[in-house]
């Protein structure tokens, strides 16, 4: 094996980091799109103008959430099968609520009653809405630590609801999930339509960035007050061990120790805010190329922000700290890390690279032109 097992544990964990990005960068947007539907769309032909905007390429992005769980249930199976016990109820709202993309898409524009399609375009902002929020709740409740433990067996228990994830901290972070996408939504749609349509996209853009900025200098005041989780003791890195096998301590602060210990990851949290900000000015200043980009920007570095505060914990437990689950002893075995180590370092850049022709082949802008030359063919 090239690399050894601590290795490939700390590779894994900036995998799933990846993986999780590109899935906020791509399907994010068309999450935020959806969002936007109902509201910066006035007329029939302005809402297919904003759903042809991401009608060319929402599947392939459908495609890194798919990519994602996939990849937390081969590298990190405790935490899959503990997160699926946990967050079931929730995890299901968030599966029923995508349902409502694929249906709405390929139907709504199938049939002319304005009832019909007024309903369509109502499920596919529950389709847009739901999904940031339930993740954003998630994230947040990660942060708090989650009610479950194991016994000495390994057997996992959960003593947690679903309400009890609905708590304010975890409602914030869902929140602020839902205002970056929706900031980085109608960044995209900016650059992709025109008229009416774009101007309105242009107005959210400003109004969800500042939003964004709020919400996520208020969770890092918020989480600065909360307990933190502190590895004191673990087996070698390089060994395979169970959760119980390390000592954890739960110290107010905690979560801002691997700013302290390594200084650049400062600049996460200030290309959450920057981006944001960013994205704010240069859609005032009517760029909507770049406001797209600062837009990325943000949503990846907030995504980051959360990661670093986290590491090394993926999942930590509020029932018994030394069951948290991190990347050092939640992770598949050094083989089965190795193998898919060189899967991801064959495919990902095929992947990436289709993705990119796919955008380039699709560039241009949807105008109200375009759907009514296409009545009979676009969404």
């Amino acid at each position: 094996m090239i690399f050894d097992y601590e290795t490939l544990k700390l590779i894994w964990w900036a995998f799933v980091g990846v993986l999780i990005i590109g899935f906020a960068l791509t399907d994010g947007f068309d999450f935020g799109v959806g969002m936007m539907l109902p509201f910066a769309g006035k007329t029939d032909t302005e809402r297919r103008v904003l759903i042809n905007s991401i009608g060319p390429t929402w599947e392939g992005n459908q495609t890194w959430f798919v990519t994602a769980g996939g990849a937390t249930f081969a590298a990190w199976p405790l935490v899959y099968a503990t997160a699926f016990s946990g967050f079931y109820i929730a995890l299901m709202i968030l599966l029923f609520s995508l349902f409502f993309r694929p249906v709405g898409f390929d139907y709504r524009s199938k049939v002319a009653d304005p009832r019909w399609r007024n309903a369509w375009d109502w499920g596919l902002f529950v389709g847009g809405f739901v999904p940031p929020l339930i993740c954003g709740v998630a994230f947040g409740n990660l942060l708090l630590g989650v009610p479950f433990h194991y016994d000495d067996t390994m057997r996992v228990e959960y003593t947690g609801s679903f309400f009890a994830l609905l708590n304010p901290f975890g409602l914030l972070a869902g929140l602020l999930s839902v205002a970056m996408l929706l900031m980085h939504g109608a960044a995209f749609a900016f650059v992709k339509t025109d008229a009416a349509v774009g101007e309105r996209s242009r107005k959210t853009v400003v109004a969800a960035a500042l939003v964004t900025v709020v919400l996520f200098v208020a969770g890092g005041f918020w989480v600065a007050q909360l307990p933190g989780y502190r590895i004191t003791a673990m087996p070698d890195a390089n060994t395979a061990f169970t959760p119980l096998a390390k000592t954890v301590e739960v110290v107010a602060g905690a979560w801002f120790d691997n700013y302290a210990k390594w200084p650049a990851t400062k600049l996460f949290p200030l290309l959450g805010v920057g981006g944001a900000v960013l994205a704010a000015l240069l859609a005032l200043l009517r760029s909507a190329r770049l406001a797209f980009i600062a837009s990325g920007l943000s949503v990846t570095g907030i995504i980051l922000t959360a990661g670093m505060s986290l590491f090394p914990f993926v999942m930590p437990s509020s029932l018994d700290a030394k069951s948290s689950l991190t990347l050092w002893d939640a992770v598949s075995s050094h083989k089965t890390l190795g193998l898919m180590f060189w899967m991801v370092l064959i495919f990902l850049p095929i992947i990436i690279l289709y993705t990119g022709w796919v955008y380039r082949v699709v560039r241009g802008k949807v105008t109200a032109r375009h759907i009514h030359e296409n009545e009979h063919t676009a969404y």
